[in-house]
């Protein structure tokens, strides 16, 4: 499926910009506070994308309350929209016949006919040491992702296991389970808990799956001997 919007990913992987050229009429939807720079064009307006309940649950998901959505008034303009991290970004179309789930604070950008909710992941997120939530992403259209680090897409095709910090989006054609790696024992457990080891995402069936080359919690390990302290 081809996209509708006319869009370039700039500066990718490190740090990807994306350029959307929106016609005459043409709305789009993005992540508040993600848009850089725009032409004059181009009208503006916060949202609640849903209702307010859908938005509630985006917000338990790591997204903001509101979305803003941008139009093109008389003429062609230029959108360019940043994430808030360093990294990359995709394009996905959804045709209807599929949805995606897409990591906590993943969104950038949608076309109107795409809808976006957060899913329940109970204790499998719990485990896993992540965000209790995923965003599902679903209806028609365009649709844009971003990552901490590079993305990197694996079609799988059988089984897959992937390290729960480095997940970006996969297919929801794809069955998944959090679990400890070697098995669930205590020892195991105590490693994964307590060495930030061992806790891997098994994916089964087939589908795309796309994952990020970096992961937030080890850097923000690495970050935290360095952070300003108040001296007694």
């Amino acid at each position: 499926m081809s996209s509708a919007i006319a869009y370039n990913i700039e500066h990718s992987p490190a740090y990807a910009s994306l350029k959307l050229t929106l016609k005459p009429e043409q709305s789009v939807t993005v992540e508040a506070g993600a848009m850089a720079a725009m032409d004059s064009c181009i009208d503006m307006k916060s949202k609640v994308k849903g209702g307010l309940g859908k938005g509630i649950g985006r917000m338990f998901g790591g997204e903001s309350l509101f979305t803003s959505e941008f139009t093109a008034k008389g003429q062609s303009g230029y959108l360019y929209v940043s994430p808030g991290v360093p990294g990359d970004i995709k394009h996905y179309a959804l045709d209807g016949s599929r949805s995606l789930m897409v990591q906590s604070s993943g969104f950038v950008a949608a076309a109107p006919g795409v809808m976006i909710d957060s899913k329940f992941q109970g204790f499998k997120g719990f485990f896993s040491g992540e965000s209790l939530f995923l965003l599902k992403v679903t209806g028609e259209g365009d649709f844009w992702f971003s990552s901490f680090g590079a993305i990197i897409e694996i079609p799988v095709d059988g089984s897959y296991v992937v390290d729960t910090g480095y997940i970006v989006a996969f297919e929801d054609t794809l069955n998944y389970k959090v679990e400890v790696l070697n098995g669930l024992s205590f020892k195991n457990l105590k490693t994964s808990i307590f060495g930030g080891e061992g806790l891997v995402t098994h994916f089964s069936g087939s589908g795309k799956l796309w994952i990020q080359t970096r992961n937030v919690a080890s850097f923000v390990r690495f970050i935290h001997p360095f952070r300003p302290v108040k001296s007694n």
